[in-house]
Formats: C-alpha cells, structure tokens, sequence
C-alpha cells in the first residue's frame, strides 16, 4: 500500500470512530450546542463597541486565566500573585517553578489573543506553543517541543498540588509521534470541510490530545491554551473577554470526572465522549452568557465610552428623539452621536421609528 493511501485509510478510520461517537448525541448537547451559538451572534453584534473597555477585559482575563490553568495543575499562586509577578515584582511565598509556569502561560495566551487571526493549527505550531509554554522552566528546558520519551500517567491534583489518584493510562510513548500526526490532521482537515460543527470536532480534538497526553508536562495548560485559539479561530470571539480557564477551575471535580468517564471507554466496542461534550459545552455555555452578560442594561457603563453614555442617558429620559435634538442637548459632537445610537440599535436599547432624517428613537 502507497503512503497516499495509508494515509486515506487512516483518515477514513478516523472519521468512522468520530462518526460513531456522535451519532447517539443526547438532544441536551444539540441544544447547548444551539444555545452557545445564538450567545456567539449576540456578542458579534455587540461587541464591536468600545475597544477600550475589551481591552480592559483581556488583561484582566490573562491575569484569571493564567491563574486558574495553573492552579489546576497545583500550583498555588492567586490571581493577585499573577498581577504582581506580571508588573515585575517578586513573589517570596511562591515556588521558582509556579512563577516560571505561570510567566510562561501569560506570554503564550497573550500572543494567542494578540495574533489568533494569523496562527496556524498544526503539530508544528504545537510543539511551539509546547516550548513557548515551558520556556521559563528550568526543569522542562530537556523536553520543551518534543513529544514524550517515557511514558506518563494524568493524575489527578487537589488543591494542594498533590496527587489523588490516576485517572487513566495515557498513549505509550512510541505510538505518540503518529496518533499525533493522525489527530492533528484529521481535525485540520475536518474543520476545514465544515461537515460537522466545529464544536464537536474542537471537543473531540481535546478529549483526544488530553487521552494522548503527548508532551512529558505541560499538556492540560497547552490545552487550554488550544482550546481558546480554536474557539477564536471558529468565531467564538469572546474568548479573551471572559476567562474559560476560571470556569473550568471551579467545576475541576466534574472536569475530571468528565475526562474519565469518556476516555475510559476510548478504544472499547462502546465508545462514547458525551461526558466530555457535556462538561466542556457547559463551560462554553456560561462563558457566552457571561461574555453577552457583559453587553446587558446592567453593564452598559462599561461598554460605551463616557460621551456615548452621555447620549444614552439622554435618550432614557425622554419618549422619543432624533439626531438633532440629541446634538442640541447633548453637545456631543455628531460622530459620536452616530456611534452611540448604532452601538444602542445593536445592543436592543433603543429602536429607530422611521427612515432617513426623518428618523426617530426611542427607549425600548
């Protein structure tokens, strides 16, 4: 058989066991999936609003979100730690490698966020995101990039940072290179045909790279960071706005159990990720309604800039308005009027009666 064809027969295994794994899909998980999307468009409309607020949000979220990736895997520094360490000052209490792990999650989520549109997903950008990762840590500077050598197990960690138990046996170090290079360009592949939706296939590349565990440390925050830039990359744009990896810090018992449920049953007669699909679309689903909650009435100061609220407040207080009234009262200059009222139609604060010059607003 041609390596072309090794190739094909591969790929077909791959999305027959795919094809299995989502055929028996609960309707619960349909409906998340429906749910998260309708959030996606909402926050598509809105956001376009006030970068300087999003830009608030995003360096807020790599602060939480490198705080709760590595507190996951035991480390113990709080977000405040991360803030501190992040403007240069040192930490006594905590551990070289918590600072180094952490230095190194920040670097790598912020470049994720800053240049998602111009990333590529393949086996060389994750042996690169592997490095940039581990960076700073001296203990991993053998093995940063590289596949596993030995073999290893995912333990499962308290808040101590110490080990409870195994959840499960992971791929023997030999098999790796190629169960990699099989996973990777499958999901390349699949993405790009748009045959199934993109969250299940993201869902199904994580349960798969996490069973793998491919890299000697590193792999449940390397994941993390994956799963933001192929959220970004599928137009889940909220992403740096609201921290996924907070969410899944407060569920961890379910994210473990999750994680064991399915992979447990990963090359048995009966396989079935649904556990994982379950768990990972509920941390998806609050992360949207969290991100649209960030659009809603109650935060609106945050969203607009201080001249567009002025124009909000304005047309809160009268029955209805027009362009040149809201100028006259106002003294926001046009511009910024146009703004406001767009950004106002977009969020449904207010409606437009009529067309052109004629055209009135008013409060919904």
């Amino acid at each position: 058989m041609t390596k072309n064809k090794q190739k094909t027969t591969k790929m077909y295994s791959f999305e027959d066991k795919f094809s299995k794994r989502i055929e028996n899909i609960p309707s619960v998980i349909v409906s998340k999936i429906a749910k998260i999307d309708e959030l996606k468009g909402r926050w598509i409309t809105g956001a376009k609003l006030s970068p300087q607020v999003l830009g608030r949000l995003k360096r807020s979220v790599l602060i939480t979100s490198t705080g709760a990736s590595t507190r996951i895997e035991g480390s113990r520094l709080s977000d405040e730690d991360i803030e501190r360490l992040m403007k240069g000052i040192n930490i006594q209490k905590s551990t070289n490698r918590d600072k180094q792990e952490a230095q190194g999650y920040y670097e790598l989520l912020e470049n994720v966020f800053d240049s998602w549109k111009s990333l590529k997903f393949n086996e060389s950008a994750i042996k690169h995101f592997h490095k940039e990762l581990l960076k700073y840590v001296e203990k991993d500077k053998g093995h940063r990039g590289e596949y596993k050598k030995g073999e290893n197990k995912v333990h499962m960690i308290d808040e101590a940072g110490n080990s409870v138990g195994i959840l499960f046996d992971t791929t023997l170090a030999y098999l790796t290179p190629i169960q990699m290079q099989e996973l990777v360009e499958w999901t390349i592949k699949v993405l790009k045909e748009e045959k199934y939706h993109p969250l299940l296939i993201i869902g199904n590349f994580l349960v798969e790279f996490l069973k793998i565990h491919p890299f000697s440390d590193g792999n449940g925050r390397l994941s993390r960071v994956l799963t933001n830039m192929l959220l970004l990359q599928k137009g889940y744009l909220y992403m740096p706005y609201v921290s996924h990896e907070k969410i899944v810090e407060d569920n961890k018992p379910d994210y473990y159990i999750a994680l064991r449920r399915s992979q447990k049953t990963m090359g048995t007669k009966k396989e079935s990720i649904n556990p994982w699909l379950d768990f990972l679309f509920d941390i998806i689903l609050e992360q949207s309604q969290m991100a649209v909650e960030l659009l809603s009435k109650e935060n609106i100061e945050k969203i607009l800039s201080e001249k567009q609220l002025i124009v909000w407040q304005y047309i809160e207080k009268v029955k209805e308005t027009n362009i040149r009234d809201i100028l006259e009262n106002t003294k926001v200059a046009r511009p910024t009027v146009k703004q406001a009222v767009d950004a106002l139609l977009k969020l449904k604060k207010v409606e437009r009666i009529g067309l052109g010059r004629s055209a009135r607003y008013r409060k919904i």
